[in-house]
């Protein structure tokens, strides 16, 4: 077992005195201010936030459900920007549970941490129960399989209210193939899909994130809004939808559990 890779830690921010990183084996994974809840560090997150802000009237309660904890930045975000947001984080790692817990700032009651596999946890939550899904699940730097199928697609359509939003964060890199194949799958259960993020990445310019939004009725993205608030961020974005998607996707097709079982 390489030692050096699984090690967490929680480092200061040696710029912003209240920021705290949390690191497995070296590499950045979350951030929080300490102080600011508010205070969103990494790009692809401030552009989940955005869609957040657009999903309900400001201030208006969401109740949530995070597929992989890390610091629980967004948790934390949410808790201050829309108070009483019932919300369940699902981390499958309970090292990071328990350094987070110890470590930063205790969580409102509203929100509850359980250390549980992601896909199991979505099978077992009641239909229509979250406003508000959030998924940001890397094992090794990779999304597991098991979770980005079109079976857990509309696992996770199930548990959402007729209206609700699906956001998932996509790391990749040039020609941005694992992202195409996300979008399709999301494509083969939600009725309105997009992706967000810089626009040197949308072009399949450098490795980073992206993030995937879906809702169940078609036209439902206020992708008009979302676009401006892209542009607005201070690591300008894009956006792609309908037809420049259609390009985007480029043929790319679902992946299904059966797929998976195939590659075994």
């Amino acid at each position: 077992m390489n030692r050096a890779a699984d090690r967490l830690e929680l480092v200061a921010d040696p710029v912003r005195r209240t920021g705290r990183m949390l690191l497995s084996g070296g590499v950045e994974q979350s951030y929080v201010d300490v102080e600011d809840p508010r205070h969103l560090h990494f790009e692809y997150v401030r552009r989940i936030a955005s869609a957040v802000e657009l999903a309900a009237p400001a201030g208006d309660p969401l109740s949530a459900l995070h597929l992989g904890g890390g610091a629980l930045t967004l948790p934390r975000w949410l808790a201050t920007t829309r108070p009483g947001s019932p919300q369940r984080v699902i981390e499958r790692d309970p090292a990071v549970v328990e350094l987070v817990a110890r470590e930063l700032p205790p969580l409102p009651p509203e929100v509850e941490v359980e250390v549980a596999d992601a896909r199991e946890a979505v099978a077992a939550s009641p239909a229509g129960r979250y406003d508000l899904v959030v998924a940001d699940i890397y094992r090794a730097a990779r999304m597991p399989r098991h979770v980005r199928t079109v079976e857990f697609a509309a696992e996770v359509a199930r548990t959402l209210r007729p209206d609700g939003l699906y956001l998932v964060n996509v790391t990749d890199l040039p020609p941005l193939v694992g992202t195409r194949v996300q979008v399709a799958t999301l494509r083969a259960v939600f009725g309105d899909v997009c992706v967000l993020g810089d626009r040197r990445m949308l072009r399949g310019r450098r490795y980073g994130n992206l993030v995937l939004a879906a809702t169940s009725p078609a036209g439902g993205l206020p992708v008009g809004r979302l676009a401006v608030a892209a542009l607005r961020d201070p690591v300008p974005g894009g956006l792609l939808h309908a037809v420049a998607l259609d390009g985007f996707v480029a043929g790319a097709r679902p992946v299904t559990d059966a797929d998976n079982a195939a590659q075994k």
